[in-house]
């Protein structure tokens, strides 16, 4: 049914109320949870004193988050600081010496990059990344698709699989604290824009693109560690284009991004003085004990802060991009804003590239039920290899898989007589009601499903048991009814976006 079918007025309102009240009343559990087992040993690794005038410990479980705001924070700041400003600087001077500056943006990004990461990781990293680059360059002559493909995931797989990754890590690493995780996010997404790069090279009719494109595009800085990876087609387009304009209040929304963004960086220090959501899940004895709200709470919780640690480093790069003059991709999705599978990513940068090179060139309008299966096969045999394949990685990526297909065959299914003709009879207001429950527990599906790549498969096998089987009929009840309402609360955002994108028509009145 169409997505415009609305609730009444009041309906809404209760659904709110409902949300509301059980968010509160799971924080409670968890903040009971946090206070009462604050001195256990377990936590002493992973609760540190935090800010004193909070006058609670802070949950430093997550150390890719305390990186990101010690370790890192300085020489990234730096790097990407200086690359604002010396192509501030290049864009005031190319005019006085006869360069135009907008043709060569490309090429400045480009040096920039290279002389940053050369500083950074030395020479052995960079004659590894520029060796990756030549390789598949030469491949990408070839006009080949599966031969690219074949390149591109045989260097991948020397990078995520033993010993290979090892011996080369080896070869490049030294003192600097960083070295170690610069190296992997380096080489992985160089190679992830190498193939995008040949796959482009394949699509192009009249002769090839250049070496120094493929330098161009691989070397600039802000996304080059850490992604998101722009493919080579967008980036291209975008960096060389001479017809540099803002947008109506474009700064203004820069400068107001980096504001929220700062903001949420301190929401989320807070909230980890009191509710230690990362530390609790990973003692099991604990967790034994806790309730079915407490367990429910910190499964989506962790969810919902692994999406806001994903919006805040992408929307810090994507700024410095957005300055720049580039469309990078946006952040991910919230959990919160999810109910189907098909929309379940936390990098959209990875996302658009195995949709348009992998999930849409093989299902093309994703109808077809052969077709699909082998689409999501082979998109998740591509994502377990850039996850590093392992025992956790082979069930996320199962399990996923699985729940895609499981949607395309529910559609089929229920698009078939009887079904079909009775929706038909019910009206759009209740069928968007029996697809809202529907729908939610199609939401837990994806939580359970992602938890466990966040937390330990022991965690996630727990809330599972306690959700599904122990805590049957009132838990499991109440917590589908919680997420009925959200998903209905979600519904009714999405149908006045799109009526704002799409008004209805207005109806000429009858004479």
């Amino acid at each position: 049914m169409g997505i415009r079918a609305a609730l009444p007025r009041y309906e809404l309102y209760l659904y709110t109320a409902v949300l509301g009240g059980a968010l509160i009343w799971a924080c409670s559990w968890i903040f009971e949870a946090s206070s009462e087992n604050i001195n256990r040993k377990t936590f002493k690794g992973n609760v540190k004193p935090g800010w004193h005038y909070v006058g609670r410990k802070m949950d430093v479980a997550d150390f890719e988050w305390a990186m990101w705001f010690s370790t890192f924070r300085n020489h990234i700041l730096f790097a990407l600081t200086g690359h604002v400003i010396f192509a501030k600087i290049f864009t005031l001077v190319a005019p006085k010496i006869g360069i135009d500056g907008c043709k060569h943006r490309s090429f400045i990004f480009g040096v920039y990059g290279s002389l940053a990461v050369l500083v950074t990781m030395g020479w052995t990293f960079m004659a590894m990344v520029l060796s990756h680059c030549f390789i598949l360059y030469s491949v990408a002559l070839v006009k080949k698709k599966w031969l690219c493909f074949a390149a591109g995931l045989s260097t991948l797989a020397s990078l995520k699989l033993e010993p290979y990754n090892s011996w080369q890590e080896t070869l490049v690493t030294g003192s600097f604290d960083l070295q170690d995780i610069l190296f992997y996010g380096g080489c992985g997404f160089s190679i992830m824009r190498c193939m995008s790069f040949g796959l482009e090279n394949c699509e192009r009719k009249d002769g090839n693109y250049t070496f120094s494109d493929l330098l161009r595009y691989n070397f600039y800085l802000p996304f080059f560690f850490f992604g998101p990876i722009m493919t080579f087609d967008r980036y291209h387009a975008q960096a060389n284009n001479v017809q540099l304009t803002r947008k109506e209040r474009e700064m203004w929304n820069i400068t107001t991004k980096a504001v929220l963004h700062l903001g949420i960086i301190l929401l989320v220090d807070v909230c980890f003085h009191f509710l230690y959501i990362l530390t609790i899940p990973g003692d099991i004895k604990l967790v034994v004990k806790l309730s079915d709200w407490c367990l429910a709470g910190l499964a989506y919780s962790n969810l919902v802060y692994d999406w806001v640690k994903s919006a805040v480093m992408f929307g810090v790069i994507n700024t410095v991009a957005t300055l720049d003059h580039l469309d990078p991709p946006q952040p991910p999705k919230c959990i919160t804003m999810l109910y189907v599978f098909a929309e379940t990513h936390f990098d959209r940068g990875i996302n658009d590239w195995l949709c348009k090179y992998v999930y849409d060139y093989i299902g093309e309008d994703h109808t077809k039920i052969f077709k699909e299966l082998l689409a999501t096969i082979c998109t998740f045999t591509i994502t377990t290899l850039w996850l590093g394949p392992c025992e956790l990685v082979y069930i996320w990526s199962f399990f996923n898989c699985f729940g895609l297909n499981f949607e395309l065959w529910v559609a089929k299914l229920f698009s078939l007589p009887p079904f079909s003709t009775l929706e038909r009879a019910m009206g759009e207001a209740m069928s968007r009601r029996i697809r809202g429950l529907f729908n939610a527990a199609n939401f837990w599906a994806i939580v359970l499903y992602n938890v466990l790549s966040l937390n330990s498969l022991d965690f996630a096998k727990m809330v599972a048991r306690r959700l599904i089987f122990k805590g049957f009929p009132l838990s499991t009840l109440s917590v589908l009814l919680v997420t009925y309402c959200g998903v209905q609360l979600v519904k009714e955002r999405e149908r006045q976006q799109a009526l704002k994108d799409e008004p209805e028509p207005v109806k000429e009145k009858a004479e």
